[in-house]
């Protein structure tokens, strides 16, 4: 099966864990976006839920297949979220953001009772970092900040280029209004220390590792779809 088959039945199995009556985090990325077309059909055949978009790119096509909305201020408590991810790790760690909206994706995520991700096996990893981690930051200082991040990495034993995400000839600018620099440290060993280190850096606004917020990941491949849980080994799904 090629790969936007696996999102599909990935998403398929998630959408087995939402309810009527739910409030649903909703993802961005190719492999949300799998899972809002599959919401959609379950909305016309009458599965009455609300969702809050992570990404105004999402909620643009949950308006399309006509997905009912809400906002996180009219409804700041969410029962469920389900995501993508770029790699999931050990104990359910994650990095997100390749799809440009970490940072509403980490809020939405942190204000549901549970996230469940779902991706294809080729984002599992025993060790984070060989998808550059998205740094979301505040435009002004740019530079100063990018050179705080490369200090802060250092001391934790992490190098690799630092480059500002762009959009043609101009720095891709999220919903929030921010820049995003992808750090390519090829190998972090020990992303909870790294996440309280870039928490740390006044100009970074959020960063792309999520760690202890998943609950679940729905993982499809070649020999079907498997779950995994902070527990699961690794290697189980290789």
């Amino acid at each position: 099966m090629d790969a936007n088959t696996l999102k599909t039945e990935a998403a398929r199995a998630a959408l087995e864990h939402v309810e009527g009556g739910m409030t649903l985090g909703i993802g961005t990325g190719s492999t949300a976006e799998a899972f809002v077309r599959l919401l959609s059909e379950r909305v016309a055949a009458g599965l009455d839920i609300v969702g809050v978009p992570t990404s105004e790119r999402t909620a643009a096509l949950c308006r399309e297949l006509s997905v009912p909305l809400s906002s996180l201020e009219q409804t700041p408590e969410l029962d469920l979220t389900v995501d993508g991810a770029d790699e999931v790790g050990p104990e359910l760690s994650l990095i997100k953001g390749g799809g440009g909206a970490l940072l509403r994706e980490k809020i939405v995520a942190a204000a549901s009772r549970r996230m469940i991700v779902i991706a294809d096996e080729s984002k599992v990893v025993e060790t984070l970092g060989r998808f550059p981690l998205p740094i979301e930051v505040n435009p002004f200082g740019l530079r100063a900040t990018a050179i705080a991040v490369e200090r802060t990495a250092g001391r934790l034993g992490l190098s690799g280029a630092l480059e500002t995400r762009m959009a043609g000839e101009k720095p891709f600018v999220t919903d929030g209004g921010h820049f995003i620099i992808d750090a390519s440290f090829g190998r972090i060993p020990a992303p909870r220390a790294l996440a309280e280190a870039l928490n740390a850096i006044p100009g970074v606004v959020e960063h792309g590792l999520f760690i202890g917020l998943a609950h679940a990941a729905i993982i499809a491949g070649k020999d079907g779809v498997r779950a995994l849980d902070a527990r699961s080994r690794i290697e189980e799904m290789e």
